[in-house]
């Protein structure tokens, strides 16, 4: 139980008060991605040799970054990672290594990862959960962008600064 308590979690957590649901609908998607089977439409099928092997390159290119993302992230949040997306009460606002980059990249990491998988398994029931995850975790951030905002006041500045979930782009 210390190990939840340090991560964020009271015997008052299932009340939601700092997103425990949010992370539970985070883990339920997570779970249908790896539990759902691929769904190959025939025309994918038929994809010249040369275009799925530009697709794998890509899914292998993306499948990187989102490594990237996920293994430095943890290592820049060190001691303020938390699962919630409440901001732990002695944490710090990280805006320095991939944080410059991109504000969550942990959620970036995972929702890259699946779309790497969906693309190199040419699956799109795969797509649509990877589609599901990032709603999720883009509504999961904002709710968690309230919190740091009221936090720390220099968070509407970083907010301006760095994209929200895909490098350079959103």
């Amino acid at each position: 139980m210390n190990r939840f308590s340090e991560m964020g979690f009271t015997k008052d957590s299932w009340k939601g008060q700092r997103g425990e649901y949010w992370v539970l609908a985070q883990m339920a998607l997570l779970v249908v991605f790896v539990v759902v089977p691929k769904f190959v439409p025939e025309v994918l099928m038929d994809l010249p040799k040369p275009v799925v092997y530009g697709i794998w390159v890509g899914a292998g290119a993306i499948s990187l970054l989102s490594l990237l993302l996920l293994g430095k992230g943890v290592v820049d949040l060190g001691q303020n990672l938390t699962p919630l997306p409440y901001p732990r009460e002695d944490g710090q606002l990280v805006q320095t290594g991939v944080y410059g980059i991109v504000r969550h990249c942990l959620y970036s990491g995972l929702i890259l990862g699946t779309f790497a998988l969906s693309l190199w398994w040419l699956s799109l029931t795969h797509l649509a959960v990877s589609i599901a995850l990032f709603l999720v975790l883009n509504a999961k951030a904002s709710k968690e962008e309230t919190w740091l905002a009221e936090k720390y006041p220099e968070y509407p500045e970083y907010q301006q600064r760095v994209k929200k979930l895909i490098p350079w782009i959103y």
